[in-house]
């Protein structure tokens, strides 16, 4: 961790480098990452959850291969978001916060995620799909199966 925290003139300020840093090798962010990484900055615990809370790219529990983060703000509801929701729910068999028993879906209904503009999206992984359709979903679902 110290050569994150060496880039700020504040140790509290690396908190969302640092988290990234553990989850990139842990795969999650575990209670213990947090207790630690909470001593270590000199913050109270209960920051680095809310942070973690905050931020919906930030796990406490392992997601599946392909992760699908749909975005349900006015933008995307309005356009059709609200269906793909019902959609990857009746596709994968598996409802909001849940990943399939094969460990190869996960998804979650996320706010904005600041691409109204090619509403409905949603974040697959790191990648942004918009202008959803069912059709690109299952394309998506084809790819990682």
């Amino acid at each position: 961790m110290d050569p994150i925290v060496a880039k700020y003139d504040k140790k509290q300020a690396a908190l969302l480098p640092v988290l990234h840093a553990i989850q990139e090798k842990e795969g999650i962010i575990s209670q213990e990452s947090e207790k630690a990484v909470a001593d270590y900055l000199g913050i109270p615990v209960v920051h680095v959850r809310e942070v973690i809370s905050f931020y919906h790219l930030l796990r406490r529990k392992p997601q599946g291969k392909c992760h699908f983060a749909v975005c349900q703000t006015t933008s995307c509801a309005l356009l059709g978001g609200e269906e793909m929701i019902e959609y990857l729910k009746q596709k994968l068999g598996i409802q909001p916060g849940e990943t399939t028993p094969d460990g190869k879906f996960s998804f979650s209904v996320v706010e904005c995620l600041g691409a109204c503009e090619i509403a409905p999206m949603m974040q697959c992984n790191e990648d942004y799909v918009g202008q959803l359709t069912k059709e690109k979903i299952n394309e998506i679902i084809k790819e990682y199966q």
